[in-house]
């Protein structure tokens, strides 16, 4: 089974900007779909964007879109989430996750998870 770690969380003032990395070992990148959630305190986990094995597709949540990208470099077996102009709203623990199914919106469909990375937005 492959494993995640996420990294590249921490504290920054709005406006400015994050990439969060989640590396794989293992198991191929390549053979999963990829998916951010974040997990605010006291909030349920919500996605935030998902991509495909190729990277050729992705999905954000309406949140995020416009200020987040997501890409992959399967060669190093890494997904990437750029975040700009944060918010304090940004504020979460965020989770990469993999799938071997199709790309989805749904935390359930994800089989495995890495331990997450805190982004901490201050206002």
């Amino acid at each position: 089974q492959v494993q995640l770690e996420e990294s590249g969380g921490g504290l920054v003032q709005a406006g400015g900007s994050l990439r969060l990395s989640c590396v794989a070992s293992r198991r191929t990148l390549s053979d999963y779909v990829m998916g951010w959630f974040r997990q605010a305190p006291g909030k349920e986990r919500e996605f935030v964007g998902s991509i495909s094995r190729s990277g050729g597709s992705t999905q954000y949540a309406d949140s995020v879109k416009g200020r987040f990208t997501i890409f992959r470099d399967n060669g190093k077996d890494t997904v990437y989430l750029q975040m700009n102009s944060l918010k304090p709203e940004d504020t979460a623990f965020y989770y990469c996750a993999a799938t071997g199914s199709t790309m989805s919106t749904l935390s359930d469909r994800y089989r495995y998870w890495g331990q997450g990375t805190q982004v901490i937005v201050s206002s």
